[in-house]
């Protein structure tokens, strides 16, 4: 029995069984739903795919050639220095 409305509402077992059902079967797609978010081969995937999608600016990509020019330049330096 359930109150509605200060009421108190009786309801056929059939009726709960049924509701109960449905809740479990929610909470089923709930679980399976969270299991697949958070599995690791999905949260691997999703962050090569942000990394990728980061990749693929135009901002993102001329900081990384800024980045290597930098790096090939100080190994050129230190080469360069050690061979004198």
């Amino acid at each position: 029995m359930a109150e509605v409305k200060g009421e108190v509402a009786v309801r056929d077992s059939g009726e709960v069984m049924s509701e109960i059902e449905r809740t479990r079967q929610s909470l089923a797609s709930t679980i399976d739903a969270l299991t697949d978010r958070v599995s690791p081969g999905n949260v691997a995937r999703q962050g090569l795919d942000r990394v990728r999608e980061q990749v693929s600016r135009p901002q993102v990509r001329m900081a990384a050639g800024a980045v290597a020019l930098v790096t090939v330049g100080v190994v050129a330096y230190a080469l360069w220095r050690r061979n004198r």
